[in-house]
């Protein structure tokens, strides 16, 4: 019995490793399956113990199943690191503000939405970058623009989803302190998500930057308070969860081709609405490198809700950027997401390494 059941969890260890590379637009359920990888790395830990202190050679192959998905551990979890608290370098903010009026505890809107105010004016990182981002220009208290570019002195940009600009409307919106010269929108669906860039001059170098909201579960905030109302909405979840997986990915061949042409570095930051166990996460892994995974501590669980086990929220970057520091701000509770931000080196001019390649040829 013991055999097969180290066969069988092998063999389902392995197929749910590399299933991350496969596109959910041809096996529409594979990026809910790999939710449970962390759990069958333990399972296997737990078999290869187990198999060891009963001296069986089988524990061969809960040893090679670890070592197959070990690239998981390093995602899922980080040794705190050496750091000075305080580095200097060019810091990027990414954060869902959720429209600034979100309340965990159904307090008061408006109390909340001037503590996340006060929070980002506060905060000083060079380039910020929101999603679901809200802005109201006939009320000076979520005039958001004015509050936290204009006033701050930062140069921005804010693309608009729904709604008008000389009225209330959201959408995504990059600050910075540096300024923008060339900005622009890769795609928005039209409802509540998309992609937006700025070029971003730095001193003698220029950065495009990515602020990426992508497709959500569509899933209503109710379901999620407990655990009762998921239990309930199942079926509909599913659905949902299929759904997005689908819609991610072709917004990720958008993405990625847009990254591909662009003219500089790229800095991508945003609300993915994927975990780290997905093909989302491992076609962006495969030409950049992630913050979190380089410079970050702890789990990292950017989702603030009742499944605060999610890393939804990334910052991902081109070589030849360095990461000098990356946090998730978990004492900013002012949204269903946690903000996260990192601090970036270079040492030469910034370009482009086809680019360099080409004038070497």
């Amino acid at each position: 019995m013991i055999k097969f059941l180290t066969s069988i969890l092998f063999l389902v260890s392995l197929a749910l490793f590399y299933s991350v590379y496969i596109s959910p637009e041809f096996f529409p359920y594979v990026g809910l399956m790999t939710l449970t990888i962390p759990l069958l790395l333990v399972i296997n830990g737990l078999f290869f113990i187990l198999l060891v202190f009963s001296k069986r050679k089988l524990a061969i192959l809960p040893l090679i199943a670890i070592i197959a998905g070990w690239n998981f551990i390093g995602i899922t979890f980080q040794f705190p690191k050496k750091t000075s608290t305080e580095v200097e370098g060019l810091s990027v903010l990414s954060y869902n503000v959720a429209l600034f009026s979100f309340s965990r505890n159904n307090g008061d809107s408006k109390e909340n939405n001037k503590n996340i105010i006060k929070w980002l004016q506060e905060n000083p990182s060079d380039i910020k970058c929101f999603q679901e981002f809200y802005q109201d220009p006939t009320t000076p208290s979520r005039n958001s623009i004015k509050l936290l570019g204009t006033e701050m002195n930062y140069d921005y940009t804010y693309e608009i989803i729904e709604g008008k600009s000389k009225s209330r409307s959201y959408g995504m919106a990059i600050l910075s302190r540096f300024p923008i010269i060339n900005k622009g929108r890769v795609f928005d669906t039209k409802r509540n998500n998309g992609v937006i860039f700025a070029d971003i001059k730095v001193d003698k170098d220029t950065i495009r930057i990515y602020n990426a909201h992508l497709e959500s579960m569509s899933i209503q905030s109710e379901s999620l308070n407990n655990i009762d109302g998921i239990k309930e909405n199942y079926r509909s979840t599913l659905r949902k969860l299929k759904k997005g997986q689908i819609t991610r990915a072709s917004q990720l061949d958008i993405l990625e081709e847009h990254m591909k042409n662009s003219p500089y570095v790229n800095i991508l930051v945003g609300d993915f609405n994927d975990v780290p166990y997905s093909y989302t996460y491992f076609s962006l892994r495969k030409s950049m490198n992630n913050a979190f995974e380089k410079a970050g501590r702890g789990f990292g669980f950017t989702y603030n809700k009742v499944l605060f086990f999610l890393r939804i929220d990334n910052i991902f970057y081109d070589n030849p950027l360095k990461v000098l520091q990356f946090k998730t701000h978990k004492e900013v509770d002012y949204s269903d997401h946690y903000p996260v931000s990192a601090v970036f080196s270079w040492e030469k001019p910034l370009k482009k390494i086809n680019e360099a390649l080409e004038k070497i040829d």
